[in-house]
């Protein structure tokens, strides 16, 4: 069983950064949509709320701060490919897409939104 439920996250204006989202969540299979006029809900596939979803609203005073959410993927073409949408859809890389020294076989992309939220994106075997 994966514990993970869902990411409630905030963006500083959900009309610019919702473009972003819809590619960048979409490819990683989140391709169910849930939306209200103050929630933007991507869901994996399946049945809510048994299924990993993240949900976007707006608060125009969000900052961005040092919380980063990490997704892995299955392999490093997979990393690149991701890498090379988020440049594309309005995302900002900060490092990588390389191997790093956090272990063997540990190969990221970091990046931003384009409100700032900080996110990773890895393929690692241990």
């Amino acid at each position: 069983m994966n514990p993970f439920s869902h990411i409630d996250l905030r963006v500083n204006n959900l009309e610019e950064n919702l473009p972003f989202y819809e590619g960048f969540l979409t490819a990683l299979g989140f391709i169910q949509t849930f939306h209200s006029d103050k929630w933007k809900v991507f869901a994996a596939n399946g049945n809510l709320p048994s299924v990993a979803y993240f949900a976007i609203t707006e608060d125009p005073l969000h900052k961005p701060n040092g919380n980063l959410v990490g997704f892995w993927v299955e392999n490093r073409d997979e990393v690149d490919k991701l890498a090379t949408l988020i440049k594309e859809i309005g995302g900002k890389i900060t490092s990588g897409p390389q191997q790093f020294p956090i272990s063997p076989t540990y190969y990221a992309v970091y990046f931003e939104d384009p409100c700032g939220n900080q996110y990773e994106i890895v393929h690692r075997l241990n």
